[in-house]
């Protein structure tokens, strides 16, 4: 397949292939609301729900470079299945460190989507122990690299999503780069890397301003978008092309219909689009709802550990649905004094978005002051008595105890895992090799041998296949034998028995 895709792309240094302003106006039909790459958030069913509701330009989900290409399957699950006319315009996103790799990928993927966009903005710890995301934002020549090798070898443009640096000028000094090595679009994320979780606050439009006003490609924003006037704010402040939102639109998927409609409303939708987009993983159908109910499931936590349980599409939809009843219960009643110790400012079954609490000092230009990061840093909760009384737990692991009353979270009393000598994964405490099964079984399969701590037989099931082509060459010897010792007269006789009688 890999080969079919490069004499694909072979003609592509001659086709003249849209390039910046161009590309955005006529591939992207001057798209200003753009819902934002969310790994298993923004898959085919969400996609399609908020493109009802006025976007105009989603993309994937990040997708894995190195993955993509090796594996068949992750490819059909996460992009080939999900080829829908009423998808598009689409962008298709990736994570990579390796030139090669990224444009193998990206080969892959071009015939599916409108532009292959690059991910320099992912700030998770698994970015930084996979290497990529925004903890590749220092390396210039690699991105370089990258950017102008898909650039040149693909039909799509590339596309590239960053944060910021602190610095305003190395910002610019950055997207500068991108715009020279070949991207044609460019998303600005007014955050820094380690603006995440508990530290995200505000994010900079400065620093977006300042790169719109530097570059000569079309520009995104990215962040601090929880309303239709904020986007409308934004595109006035920054004169960017476009406004991308990632959790107001999943809390609100109308945001940018400038609605904010009942959660069971857009709740029911979204599980109907669902059933006629199949297939869509279990957990993205329930984080969505989780989402979309996160106010109200403050108030019926009963029904937040049940949506937690349920295992089927059907049981997602029955709580839903139970939500739904008890919200109208309560608008029959006029119960609103929950709204108004949660100090929301629409009642909680209305779609709205979740505001993280500010941090006591303020916050400038996006970065929080030194003292009070540190502060925050070094800070750290108390550790659970070795009891692990409901009193000392977190709420996280109080719901495990809940589920598993005999649970231990006493690191002191939990048993010590010997680990695998060669990738540290705990390893079989009755294994042959003292290895993971990982590890174990390419041992066992390259010196053909057995692991009955982990059920692997290859030297028995090698032995028995040798055994049976043993006994099967004797018995043809034997028949060969005995067919050679028969007088000729008496084999004539054999076959004339043998020989059907003619039919009367």
């Amino acid at each position: 397949r890999w080969d079919i895709m490069r004499d694909m792309s072979v003609p592509c240094a001659v086709m003249a292939k849209l390039q910046g302003f161009e590309f955005w106006r006529k591939t992207l039909k001057e798209a200003r609301y753009v819902v934002a790459p969310m790994v298993d958030q923004s898959e085919l069913a969400w996609r399609l729900l908020s493109r009802r509701h006025g976007a105009q330009l989603c993309y994937t989900p990040m997708l894995h470079a190195q993955v993509f290409v090796r594996d068949a399957n992750y490819r059909r699950e996460n992009l080939y299945s999900e080829v829908c006319e009423e998808d598009r315009p689409l962008i298709t996103q990736f994570c990579a460190n390796d030139p090669e790799v990224f444009l193998q990928a990206a080969l892959l993927a071009q015939d599916y989507c409108d532009a292959i966009d690059l991910n320099l903005g992912c700030p998770q710890m698994i970015a930084k122990r996979g290497h990529y995301g925004v903890f590749l934002q220092d390396e210039w020549d690699l991105l370089e690299k990258m950017v102008s090798l898909a650039n040149e070898k693909l039909k799509v443009p590339i596309t590239c999503k960053i944060r910021v640096f602190k610095e305003v000028e190395k910002t610019v000094r950055y997207a500068q780069m991108l715009e020279k090595a070949g991207c044609q679009l460019l998303t600005v994320h007014g955050r820094t890397k380690d603006q995440k979780g508990a530290m995200t606050g505000i994010a900079s439009w400065e620093h977006i301003k300042a790169v719109r006003q530097a570059v000569n490609i079309p520009v995104f924003a990215n962040g601090n978008i929880q309303h239709l006037s904020d986007v409308e704010r934004c595109i006035q402040e920054t004169g960017v092309q476009g406004v991308m939102s990632a959790e107001g639109n999943l809390h609100n998927p109308a945001l940018f219909e400038g609605r904010s409609p009942a959660v069971w409303e857009m709740a029911e939708e979204y599980l109907e689009v669902v059933k006629r987009y199949p297939p869509c993983t279990l957990s993205y159908v329930r984080a969505h709802l989780f989402k979309l109910w996160h106010h109200t499931l403050q108030i019926h936590q009963d029904l937040r550990e049940e949506l937690a349980k349920v295992k089927t599409l059907e049981g997602l939809a029955d709580v839903s649905k139970q939500l739904r009843l008890r919200c109208q219960e309560e608008i029959a009643k006029e119960k609103d004094s929950e709204d108004k110790e949660s100090r929301l400012p629409f009642p909680h079954w209305i779609c709205q978005p979740y505001v993280r609490p500010v941090p006591k000092e303020t916050v400038t230009n996006g970065n929080i002051h030194a003292s009070v990061l540190k502060k925050t840093v070094c800070q750290k909760r108390a550790l659970e008595d070795c009891d692990g009384s409901a009193d000392t737990l977190s709420k996280n692991k109080q719901k495990k105890r809940s589920r598993n009353p005999k649970k231990n979270f006493c690191p002191e009393q939990k048993p010590k895992y010997i680990k695998c000598e060669q990738c540290g994964n705990p390893k079989g405490n009755k294994c042959v090799f003292s290895l993971c099964r990982g590890c174990c079984k390419k041992k066992a399969y390259k010196e053909v041998a057995d692991c009955p701590s982990h059920g692997l037989r290859f030297k028995t099931k090698a032995e028995k296949r040798k055994a049976e082509e043993k006994e099967q060459a004797e018995r043809s010897t034997t028949e060969v034998e005995t067919s050679d010792r028969i007088p000729q007269p008496l084999q004539d006789s054999r076959r004339e028995l043998e020989e059907p009688l003619p039919l009367l």
